[in-house]
């Protein structure tokens, strides 16, 4: 088998753990107004349920990243795999909004360890200009997660309830828990595990948010992807409340609006060797500043779909670029607790998310204009914190030294 096959297999298998989030967030976006309908609730409510997801998500991902660098990768990704199976089935039959939201908040925990530990597993076997190449072709397939979700769950409930989208999400749970049982292996030998110690793993953290670079690329990309839940929790309502799009032309939409996240992300695994990682970051943070200061333009104006849908096209296009890149910066230098640097990678953008998606809807569910201010201030927060904290310091040990 070749280098490159086998690469593909590997990418295959850590994607279809690190897709689980997405697919979380997004399969169920197109059944929104269908659950706010089956519990006689308020559509604030039903987006309450994605914060709790991404809260949970937050919280996951803390807590296994750190539990994976003492116990290693494999045994704490079993465990959540059948952690989350059982909380898709406790959706599927929630007889309450509020037991709903609590039972959401438990599937996004569990999804949390496939994308913290799929991404420590590519720090531990990969580095360098091999580390960006491989995690852009993760993200090819990780990205494919939000391009098919909202499609999956549109075609879903043209047949079936809501119900069934959780019904599914659970089938793949039990998916998961297979392949984490029988064909995921150990990448962190026990020599190189962190000692089980609270106390360490505190410090381990603490050293993270103290280097001024690392915390520069960590906010660079939260912000940005904070920004890109505000799209994904106002999307269902704008395109279809005030555009007037099905259930079925909503998930076309956002899954078109998907293929930018393969194409940012492909466009920094292939010009590795040629730009650096720092350039292509850059050119990234102008773009989403660039195309959600028209987003809020065009909210304002109530412009016509097919502009909101381009621009937002070009939003998401510039979350592809940076996460790719700056996830490559942020973890070239953290080796030794990658698990722990994977989950503040990956809870801050959470964190910011459970924040800012019931903020996109209190105008109501007929205005975009909530929506546009918030991509459009998280780009340019996202842009400051990389000039504030990530630029112009002095190289640090490990750090890639590639032309730019």
């Amino acid at each position: 088998m070749s280098t490159q096959t086998a690469h593909l297999r590997f990418a295959l298998l850590l994607g279809a753990f690190s897709a689980l989030g997405p697919l979380t967030i997004d399969m169920y976006l197109p059944a929104f107004p269908q659950i706010t309908a089956a519990f006689g609730t308020r559509a604030s409510l039903v987006q309450l349920s994605l914060t709790a997801c991404l809260l949970g998500l937050a919280c996951g991902q803390i807590i296994m990243g750190a539990l994976s660098d003492v116990h290693g990768r494999r045994k704490p990704i079993v465990l959540s795999m059948l952690v989350y199976l059982a909380a898709s089935f406790a959706c599927a039959v929630a007889p309450s909004i509020g037991l709903f939201i609590a039972a959401r908040f438990i599937q996004g925990f569990a999804a949390a360890s496939g994308i913290v530990i799929s991404r420590a597993i590519v720090r531990d076997v990969f580095e360098g200009h091999e580390l960006t190449k491989f995690f852009s072709l993760l993200m090819l397939v990780n990205n494919a997660a939000p391009l098919l979700a909202p499609v999956m769950g549109g075609g879903v409930i043209s047949f079936t309830t809501w119900v069934g989208v959780f019904v599914v999400l659970g089938s793949f749970g039990i998916l998961l828990t297979l392949l984490a049982t029988w064909r995921l292996k150990e990448t962190l030998p026990p020599e190189k595990r962190s000692p089980s110690d609270l106390g360490r793993m505190m410090r381990n953290f603490g050293s993270l948010l103290g280097n001024r670079r690392f915390t520069g690329y960590a906010l660079a990309q939260g912000l940005m992807i904070g920004g890109v839940f505000a799209y994904v929790s106002g999307t269902p309502f704008i395109y279809q409340n005030i555009y007037g799009a099905s259930p079925q032309l909503f998930s076309i939409l956002f899954g078109t609006n998907g293929i930018s996240l393969i194409l940012g992300s492909q466009v920094v695994g292939r010009l590795a060797y040629v730009v650096s990682e720092r350039r292509l970051l850059v050119f990234g943070l102008l773009l989403a500043g660039f195309s959600s200061l028209g987003v809020l333009v065009c909210a304002l104006l109530v412009g016509p779909l097919p502009l909101l849908v381009a621009l937002l096209f070009l939003f998401v296009a510039s979350i592809g670029i940076t996460s790719t890149a700056s996830f490559t910066l942020a973890m070239e230098s953290q080796g030794h607790i990658a698990g722990s640097a994977s989950a503040l990678l990956g809870v801050i953008p959470f964190i910011l998310g459970s924040i800012v998606s019931p903020l996109v809807g209190i105008a109501g569910v007929h205005t975009a204009v909530p929506m546009g201010v918030i991509i459009c201030a998280t780009s340019f927060s996202a842009l400051l914190a990389y000039y504030g904290l990530a630029r112009d310091r002095k190289r640090e040990p490990g750090e890639m030294t590639v032309a730019s």
